[in-house]
């Protein structure tokens, strides 16, 4: 047993007579090591963009509240009026008329 954890220790398996079989196997299996480790770091950047991504879907949400909630102050029908007033523009003393065109009628 001693023997034999000393013999794997040194590396004998890689210079004995059968050590091509033993090279094959450690080239496989580190080109797996290998490839296994890449698709760890490219699965580890996908979670850091999409998390980034989440992140400005949110910022961009936020925006786009705060904005409609400004336009909608802005369209306010007071905050229209004093903007007109500023201008010299006032609202009419007659409400405004309904105008009804008869379909029948011909223009000439």
């Amino acid at each position: 047993m001693k023997k034999g954890i000393y013999s794997l220790l040194r590396g004998n398996f890689l210079v004995s007579e059968d050590a091509f079989k033993s090279w094959r196997l450690i080239l496989f299996v580190s080109v797996l090591a290998i490839i296994m480790i890449a698709s760890s770091h490219r699965a580890d950047q996908k979670v850091y963009q999409i998390a980034q991504l989440v992140e400005e879907v949110k910022q961009k949400r936020s925006q786009f509240v705060e904005t409609r909630s400004r336009l909608m102050k802005i369209k306010l029908e007071s905050n229209v009026r004093n903007k007109l007033v500023e201008t010299g523009l006032i609202p009419s003393k007659k409400p405004p008329q309904k105008i009804i065109i008869n379909p029948k009628s011909k223009v000439q």
